[in-house]
């Protein structure tokens, strides 16, 4: 029986003629109880105009599938940089049409990379992000929440500790419209110790609340803490650890915040969200995990 204070579920994908439907029907499939997906690819702008028909038919699907709509998550295209000024207007625009596809969808939360700032520098970064979400947000009349995520800070990502994530909010006029979205994979290689998240998580509550926590990617990573590098693992396969992130998807105080599973696919054919969800339901380490997935697609 699935445990309804479990919110679990992974990527899935999303497409131009099933849309929605499709997106549930892969996350059924998984045994997952939520999902997330890009409303187009992540690289370009072509979007497929939102068909209200096959919306209201996912939503019956969710419905008899204990899928609550409110814990799924749409993630923002990559192509959205706010962080650079040279290119700010395009991401003010496209981020704009993204809120209102998930108003359309029905969705509730937008997760958004901060942005790199492409050698301009942290100050001018910020000031970027900032300036981009008051533009944003001052116009925006929706329902959906922008979540920033934490990243491993490859290059010059912003948002790889908890200050950045703190300024941008504290800098941006209708910041109860903004929340945060957790990447474990990117906390540990951005250097933050997953072996003691009641610290880790006693430091974001004090610098940006807890309350603000919309969505957490559930990662483990190819990489030693504070690596910089941000290279998903399969879920106890990494670094940081099966009890690890054990001990996070299943801490009290992230409860009823949906886990969406990033994991890569095993010899980049086969998904492994289905074993890895009930590898988490079960809170037991299977080190056969990759051979089982491998023989359940074959």
């Amino acid at each position: 029986m699935v445990n309804n204070k479990l919110w679990i579920g992974s990527h899935v994908s999303f497409n131009k003629s099933e849309q929605l439907v499709a997106s549930v029907n892969e996350a059924i499939s998984y045994g997952a109880n939520t999902f997330m997906f890009y409303t187009g690819a992540p690289q370009n702008t072509v979007r497929a105009e939102i068909d209200d028909f096959k919306t209201i038919d996912a939503m019956k699907l969710m419905k008899e599938n204990g899928i609550d709509i409110s814990k799924v998550i749409v993630h923002a295209p990559y192509i959205i940089n706010l962080a650079n000024r040279k290119n700010l207007d395009f991401g003010i625009s496209f981020l704009k049409q993204e809120l209102e596809r998930c108003d359309q969808l029905g969705i509730r939360f937008l997760v958004l990379h901060p942005g790199s700032h492409v050698g301009l520098g942290i100050e001018e970064g910020l000031s970027s992000i900032i300036d981009g979400l008051n533009e944003v947000l001052k116009s925006y009349h929706g329902n959906t929440k922008i979540l920033l995520e934490t990243m491993a800070g490859k290059g010059s990502e912003m948002g790889s500790n908890f200050l950045e994530l703190k300024q941008i909010i504290n800098g941006v006029t209708y910041s109860n419209r903004l929340g945060v979205c957790l990447d474990t994979c990117h906390l540990n290689d951005a250097g933050y110790d997953l072996s003691d998240f009641d610290q880790v998580l006693e430091e974001f509550n004090q610098m940006i609340g807890c309350d603000k926590i919309g969505c957490i990617h559930i990662n483990d990573s190819k990489n030693e803490r504070g690596s910089h590098k941000d290279r998903h693992e399969n879920i106890g396969f990494g670094t940081i650890g099966f009890e690890n992130l054990m001990k996070i998807i299943y801490h009290p105080t992230l409860e009823n915040i949906p886990k969406i599973l990033e994991t890569p696919y095993i010899n980049g054919n086969y998904p492994p969200y289905k074993q890895e969800i009930e590898m988490i339901r079960n809170q037991k380490f299977d080190k056969n995990l990759l051979e089982k997935i491998i023989s359940f697609y074959s």
